[in-house]
């Protein structure tokens, strides 16, 4: 039987988004333990474009690259014993998947094991945009050791990690402060935490709204803002982490999480966040926010529109 085929996004080259290409990928019936599933949205992360940037290399034989690690879908087909997280997949299922590597694509064959299914009230665009921002932020607060009589300062708190951790830091009892420009400090106010706008002065606006001070702080941008003003408020280096500054990082002796260089990828802390996040959403204790979306052939406009670093929310790509 031969295998069909479907479209998946790829990096041919290094670069910026303009290596970007659609091209037809052949698409294999699913093996032992494995489901195929026809996407219906994938989420877009920062990540995606440094996996092309030349960030962690340039090796031409790695080339050309398939991106992304989050998608949903709906279960087209499935081998035998395809057990995920949540139990048996079956055709028909609609499911979350994390951590889905090439997940830019209009269909995927992937391990069961990474399929958790989509909570009844998320849009496909919510769930394709819900895992990897809500596993990263699970990772962070869990990795600072936040506790819910805390004070914690969240740098970047309007992005889409950000607006996961304020979320998930409020439902713990925690008091957040999050850094973001003011145009989005009513979306902050709407989650439960307190908007701080970034800047000079950072330092004495976050103590004027803290009085008491802050326990844990989290660099979600990787600035060097977000570092410096991290190191003078909070006494213990064990609980700063950043997920973008990792030499800066490095050199100040805080946790680095995620991708980078001498980071935790907390694999397995990410994975166990996955049903916890949906049962959350479920719930109605977690919302997904989804700035836009564009359809996957334009995955080069998507990236630009994330590189600004001025998004609210999650951008997605629909098939």
């Amino acid at each position: 039987m031969s295998d069909d085929m479907s479209e998946a996004v790829i990096a041919r080259a290094y670069g910026g988004p303009e290596v970007l290409s659609v091209i037809d990928v052949a698409v294999p019936e699913p093996g032992p333990g494995e489901a195929r599933i026809e996407v219906r949205a994938v989420g877009v992360n920062p990540f995606d474009h440094k996996v092309y940037s030349g960030l962690f290399g340039t090796d031409p034989a790695n080339l050309p690259l398939r991106l992304g690690v989050e998608a949903a879908g709906v279960v087209t087909a499935v081998g035998a014993g395809a057990i995920g997280p949540a139990g048996p997949v079956e055709v028909g299922d609609e499911v979350i998947a994390y951590r889905a590597p090439g997940a830019y694509a209009a269909e995927l064959v992937l391990p069961a094991s990474l399929l958790v299914p989509k909570p009844a009230g998320l849009s496909w665009a919510q769930a394709g945009g819900l895992m990897a921002a809500g596993a990263t932020a699970v990772h962070v607060l869990e990795a600072i050791g936040l506790r819910g009589n805390d004070t914690v300062l969240l740098h970047g708190a309007a992005g889409g990690v950000g607006l996961m951790a304020v979320q998930l830091a409020v439902e713990q009892g925690a008091t957040v402060l999050g850094t973001a420009s003011p145009a989005k400090h009513d979306v902050l106010r709407d989650l439960g935490a307190v908007p701080i706008a970034y800047g000079p002065g950072l330092a004495d606006r976050v103590r004027a709204a803290a009085p008491e001070g802050v326990h844990a702080a989290a660099d979600l941008v990787g600035t060097d803002e977000a570092v410096d003003v991290s190191l003078e408020l909070v006494a213990d280096r064990k609980r700063i982490a950043t997920i973008a500054a990792f030499e800066r990082g490095a050199a100040a002796g805080i946790k680095l999480l995620g991708s980078g260089p001498g980071a935790d990828p907390g694999a397995a802390v990410r994975a166990a966040a996955r049903l916890r996040l949906t049962e959350a959403v479920e719930a109605g204790r977690l919302r997904v926010l989804v700035a836009g979306s564009h359809p996957l052939r334009e995955a080069a406009a998507a990236h630009r529109q994330i590189m600004t670093g001025h998004t609210t929310g999650k951008i997605v790509l629909i098939p």
